[in-house]
């Protein structure tokens, strides 16, 4: 469909501006990244223009990981005491037509099926709960059919966790999570994700955006963060935000999917030198359209 012939009403155009400062306690002699910042084309979404600014930059490529994410490796071979980087981007995000969704357990377990979906299947030490967490979700969604267990997982999962920064790390599993009852959206995911695989059903993790004002104004910025949230199969990729209990939507920008959060942080690497003093992020959302 032409950008141009979608009800404007359905349409939203943003700019994100995700800022990223490290500062070191002395002289770092080189530094190896890789940085997954940039919005894809992609299902409901179309990336309009996309920049990286990196301060200092002995040298840089970008590719596709194995997930379709673009990732640009960086390279800083001079002395450096601090490290910039900044990522502006132009996005539109628009409705698509839902689908209705009529896939059997029948068809989840099909053995070609499983082969085909295996990686979104299969368990992840980052998504894997207890036995026991797993049967009473089991219990849970006895007789429904996988639409509606997606749904109850989804409010299990809200439920059981309450939203709370520091009780979790980027290296929390999501039985860290269970068991604290406490985590951030990075957390939510997994633990909807690891019961939706052993339910049998195929979940990936997808990190980007969200507008924190579900209905921000043109020409208006928010300050903003990352945000993550789940994709599962149904006949198709759905969304579903489990960490605020709702669908998908056009306030949602999609960053970059993988089997869970290892496969998409916005920044990792390794360096040589000082140690890092300060780090700091900055998100800013404005909407243009």
């Amino acid at each position: 469909m032409n950008p141009a012939d979608r009800d404007r009403s359905s349409v939203r155009r943003y700019q994100i501006a995700h800022r990223t400062h490290f500062s070191y306690a002395g002289t770092v002699t080189a530094s190896h990244n890789e940085v997954r910042m940039t919005p894809p084309t992609t299902t409901g979404q179309t990336s309009l223009e996309s920049r990286l600014r990196i301060r200092p930059l002995s040298w840089g490529h970008t590719y596709r990981d194995y997930f379709g994410t673009s990732v640009t490796a960086i390279e800083a071979t001079g002395p450096h005491g601090e490290l910039d980087i900044e990522s502006i981007s132009t996005v539109e995000r628009y409705e698509t037509e839902p689908r209705e969704v009529t896939i059997t357990w029948d068809e989840l377990r099909d053995e070609n099926e499983r082969d085909r979906r295996s990686e979104w299947l299969d368990p992840r030490p980052r998504t894997t709960l207890a036995p026991e967490v797993f049967a009473w979700v089991e219990h849970q969604v006895a007789g429904m059919t996988p639409q509606e267990a997606v749904k109850r997982v989804i409010d299990i999962t809200w439920e059981q966790l309450h939203y709370q920064a520091g009780v979790t790390g980027v290296r929390s599993s999501a039985q860290d999570a269970w068991e604290a009852r406490k985590g951030v959206c990075q957390d939510f995911s997994h633990v909807a994700i690891g019961l939706l695989r052993q339910l049998g059903i195929p979940a990936r993790y997808v990190s980007g955006y969200l507008t924190p004002k579900k209905d921000l104004e043109v020409g208006q910025e928010a300050i903003g963060e990352s945000h993550a949230w789940v994709e599962w199969w149904g006949g198709s990729w759905l969304g579903v935000d489990p960490t605020n209990l709702r669908r998908v939507s056009l306030d949602h920008v999609v960053v970059a999917r993988g089997r869970d959060y290892d496969d998409v942080p916005p920044f990792k690497g390794v360096y040589s030198g000082a140690p890092l003093e300060r780090l700091s992020v900055e998100v800013s959302i404005t909407r243009l359209a």
